[in-house]
């Protein structure tokens, strides 16, 4: 997964690029003013979260800014909850909603200062701000962002706002929004990432909401989060289907549903998505006046998912794209004098980090035609350790071209950087790892060019082992090559192909039907003499790639 660890920009830098983000309740407390369905705002689902205040409109609000938050839509929420707020001053949970906005533990985005100042506005203290809450159920609600925004550094206080957050859940069982919220912690709570345990209860407590209310677009964003690996990936697919239906006014909500395909190896569908989530980027720039920036994360999952439908012309332009626009829109931010030197700094690693993935996996994926794109250098110098990834793509390139010396150069720079200390912006806990076993990868690779197979096939296995460790993350393989795949060519030229196909197999497992993947579990079939089997297998990869423009591989020309 390649995350972006994005911190809500300045206003100025808001103005110049007009950038878009990335429940129904059943009891009401005692005094509650009954309040119509707040859901005029078309495309982002249906929900109702009943509060104290006697504002209409701020209450109409506050769910629109709900509506938005569930969806990660942080700008658009924050201009809700301060709409909110202008309307009724008073409205405690119109502060909560905006300090909701600033961090997110999922994407591991933390300004903690922004948190702070919104529920300063409140009241100077915690307990200056439960007091302007008129009720019990508030004071909860209140209490979880005290938590997310408190004292202590981002783990804890993800810790404390679970805490918070099912003591919520617990106290109001009928209460959907209390529930969501218990279930977005959740997903948050472990440093580590993807926790089997929480994710199932996060899933459960969704699930649960969604069948309740069919149109909650919060409840199917953060089931799809829930369930987005390929062994749990089906149960979210109804999901995907209805959180494109009721949020086409949200670009991560068409985005999202992509998890799901990505990890059912679904790649029109995932295509599709992405193509739309792109779509209301756009538009959304447009109508700003604003430069375009075709870089970002779902820039990094559709060029993914163009190499394996064969859509290799598509994939090409998704790189060249963000190369443009970053010179464009970096160029543009400097002569702005009024936009601060951090927010520039942020900008440029935010979309030199989606231009080193684009790069990396355009390198890996070409193999060896990939040589006049390594011979393009990305600037890797204001990225720190994510740097690494294109270095090992080029080092991958060099090796399969046979240019050892450069592919061993390459090599001692990716492990001198693997080596270097955690930054404090690295929001990939398990960065550290994911570069070890790519250096062992290309190790392996420099070993089987100089006639060292038994060890090159050893220590690839071995990096596979080390990376099968590695909590699941979704989306593009973080490794850009899986390294299960690698043994299973390196097998392959070893002439073991019942030994390369159990690689493939399980490569298959967390990068389902992935091209090269497929290519190689029907080359295994066949030089095991399993012709049935191989047909099957080419046959499979030739309708994935219905609309490829890249040239098939021999063996699916011929079929």
């Amino acid at each position: 997964m390649r995350r972006t660890a994005r911190l809500p920009i300045s206003v100025a830098l808001a103005a110049l690029l007009a950038m878009p983000a990335f429940a129904q309740h059943q009891g009401h407390d005692a005094g509650a003013m009954p309040l119509p369905d707040a859901s005029a705002e078309r495309g982002l689902g249906t929900l109702t979260f009943p509060t104290s205040t006697r504002v209409p409109q701020a209450q109409a609000a506050f769910e629109r800014g709900m509506r938005w938050l569930h969806l990660f839509e942080y700008e658009q929420a924050q201009a809700a909850f301060l709409e909110a707020q202008r309307l009724d001053p008073g409205f405690a949970l119109a502060y909560w909603g905006e300090s909701m906005t600033y961090t997110n533990g999922i994407w591991r985005m933390d300004d903690v200062d922004g948190g702070r100042k919104a529920l300063a506005k409140l009241g100077p203290t915690p307990a200056a701000r439960a007091a302007k809450a008129p009720t019990a159920r508030e004071k909860a609600f209140l209490d979880t962002g005290e938590r997310l925004s408190g004292p202590g550094t981002l783990d804890e206080r993800l810790a404390g706002f679970l805490a918070s957050a099912t003591a919520l859940a617990q106290a109001w069982p009928d209460d959907d929004e209390a529930q969501l919220l218990r279930a977005l912690a959740l997903l948050g709570a472990d440093p580590k990432g993807r926790n089997d345990t929480n994710y199932a209860e996060s899933a459960k407590l969704s699930r649960a909401v969604l069948t309740r209310n069919p149109r909650h677009a919060g409840a199917a964003h953060y089931l799809i989060h829930a369930v987005d690996d390929p062994a749990h990936a089906a149960e979210g697919l109804d999901a995907a289907r209805t959180l494109e239906d009721i949020g086409p006014a949200s670009a991560h909500a068409q985005h999202m549903t992509s998890h799901i395909f990505f990890a059912l190896g679904r790649w029109d569908d995932a295509i599709a998505a992405n193509r739309e989530a792109n779509r209301i980027d756009e538009q959304a720039r447009a109508a700003a006046k604003s430069l375009p920036v075709r870089c970002g994360h779902t820039y990094d999952w559709i060029q993914y998912a163009y190499y394996q439908a064969g859509r290799v012309r598509e994939a090409r332009q998704t790189l060249a794209d963000c190369i443009h626009d970053m010179g464009a829109v970096l160029a543009k931010m400097v002569m702005k004098t009024e936009i601060p030197a951090e927010a520039i700094t942020m900008h440029q690693f935010e979309l030199g980090d989606s231009l080193l993935g684009l790069h990396a996996t355009a390198l890996v994926e070409g193999g060896k035609d990939g040589t006049r794109d390594a011979a393009y250098r990305v600037d890797t110098g204001g990225n720190g350790r994510f740097g690494a990834r294109d270095v090992f793509a080029r080092g991958y390139v060099a090796a399969l071209n046979a240019d050892y010396a450069g592919a061993k150069d390459l090599l001692a720079q990716l492990r001198a950087t693997a080596a270097q200390p955690v930054a404090a912006n690295e929001y990939d806990p398990h960065l550290g790892e994911t570069l070890g076993v790519q250096a062992d990868m290309l190790e392996a690779l420099i070993d089987a060019g100089e006639g060292r197979m038994d060890a090159a096939i050893a220590r690839v296995r071995e990096a596979a082992k080390r990376n099968d460790a590695i909590p699941f993350q979704f989306g593009p393989p973080m490794t850009v090559k899986p390294p299960h795949e690698l043994a299973g060519e390196l097998l392959l030229r070893q002439g073991k192909p019942a030994e390369a196909l159990a690689e493939f197999d399980a490569s298959m497992k967390t990068a389902p039907n992935r091209a090269q993947t497929l290519l190689g579990r029907a080359n295994a079939l066949k030089a095991m003499g399993d012709t049935a089997g191989a047909d099957k297998a080419f046959a499979q990869l030739a309708a994935q790639w219905h609309a490829a423009d890249a040239k098939l591989p021999p063996e699916l020309g011929t079929r």
